[in-house]
């Protein structure tokens, strides 16, 4: 079965280091859903305003597996492994593929729940959707779109398996005021980018003190170093057009 992506999402993401690890309910993160060509029909989007959140389906589009089946096909799965190396566990521990939600399984597709913020409507793109919580790259492509319903969707009982260990993790975030008043006066997005350094963004297995790290966000470059769960901001450069 080959499938076509239905839209494209775009947002300030252009790489994978620091992109969260999992949608979450409350972001100011904003992901635009540019629909293609032949999907911009109004009446496909009939009644989506009456839902505050949606699913996305779409595709690790960075995965080796995925470029293999954007040419083959869904169905016609490359070499995979059965088991991968989850990295909020370090790196060492080998887990399930299907235990995970690694980019790395037999079909390269990924599930995420955001909140639709607005639609706009636009004169190049047509009908566009504005969600926060997205966890996708810049670029990625969306192959279905469909509601998310409280009534069953929901399962506040649920286990986390490994995931429970981090998943109220955050990082206090540290930077000078120097360096943020020189950066919000060229309009750096600072609210969001604090929102993905709190997250920390680095793999578990780092922790080096000294290392400095760089993260890529919107335009803004922001060098930074972690000590004892405060994420402390080096510098904040916009990066030359």
């Amino acid at each position: 079965m080959k499938i076509t992506p239905v839209a494209i999402a775009r947002n300030g993401f252009t790489d994978k280091f620091g992109i969260p690890r999992q949608s979450r309910e409350e972001s100011c993160i904003e992901t635009r859903i540019v629909f293609e060509p032949d999907f911009r029909v109004r009446e496909a989007l009939r009644g989506i305003e009456g839902y505050s959140h949606l699913w996305l389906i779409w595709g690790f589009s960075r995965c080796a597996i995925h470029n293999a089946q954007s040419a083959t096909g869904i169905g016609e799965t490359p070499d995979w492994s059965p088991t991968v190396r989850p990295p909020r566990l370090g790196g060492n521990v080998r887990m399930g593929v299907f235990a995970t939600r690694s980019p790395f399984r037999p079909n390269a597709l990924g599930l995420s729940s955001v909140r639709l913020l607005r639609i706009e409507d636009t004169t190049r793109d047509g009908l566009v959707l504005v969600v926060s919580g997205a966890d996708l790259l810049d670029g990625t492509p969306i192959y279905d779109i469909k509601p998310y319903l409280s009534y069953s969707d929901a399962h506040p009982e649920a286990r986390n398996g490994f995931g429970e260990a981090t998943s109220n993790y955050h990082l206090a975030v540290d930077v000078s005021t120097d360096v943020l008043e020189s950066a919000l006066a060229q309009g750096c997005p600072w609210q969001a980018l604090q929102e993905i350094l709190s997250q920390d963004p680095r793999p578990a297995y780092q922790h080096d003190p000294m290392r400095v790290y760089h993260l890529d966000y919107a335009g803004w470059t922001v060098a930074f170093r972690v000590e004892n769960d405060i994420l402390r901001v080096e510098t904040l450069q916009k990066k030359k057009d």
